[in-house]
């Protein structure tokens, strides 16, 4: 699986101007799945996530997690992370998971999440979302299970 996390102030997804899910301070995680992905590697991303050492300590170094300073996780399906892009002007999908494949990862992903911490909030897998955020840093990292 593959996950975008960005260190934010704030973020929410919206559908059709309603706010679905919304955090504080904390880390907006864009999630994909391909072709190869099962149970276990979306169970394992979830753990990088909330272990990812993306914000300050007291001397302002890269040593805190989510999960070690308590803060939001707001978990947004994005499928065209899994995009092909080595060639050409247009993105091909054929390494994304398929939708009933992938659905159920980004539910055990959530899953995973959910149990280990809270707050935790979601966008909606399949849906047209606008997602608002304010990057902190900006810090932006590319994980991937």
């Amino acid at each position: 699986m593959i996950a975008l996390i960005q260190r934010v102030r704030r973020a929410q997804v919206l559908i059709e101007d309603e706010i679905i899910g919304a955090i504080d301070t904390g880390v907006l995680v864009f999630v994909a799945a391909v072709q190869d992905d099962n149970e276990a590697r979306a169970r394992r991303l979830a753990d990088r996530v909330l272990s990812y050492r993306i914000f300050g300590d007291a001397d302002g170094r890269m040593n805190r997690s989510a999960a070690d300073g308590g803060f939001g996780v707001l978990a947004v399906p994005q499928f065209t992370l899994a995009a092909d892009t080595r060639k050409g002007n247009r993105p091909g999908f054929s390494t994304a998971c398929p939708p009933a494949r992938a659905a159920p990862l980004f539910d055990t992903f959530v899953a995973a999440l959910t149990a280990r911490h809270q707050p935790v909030a979601t966008g909606r897998f399949g849906a047209d979302m606008q997602v608002e955020l304010v990057n902190d840093g900006p810090v932006t990292f590319w994980l991937s299970s």
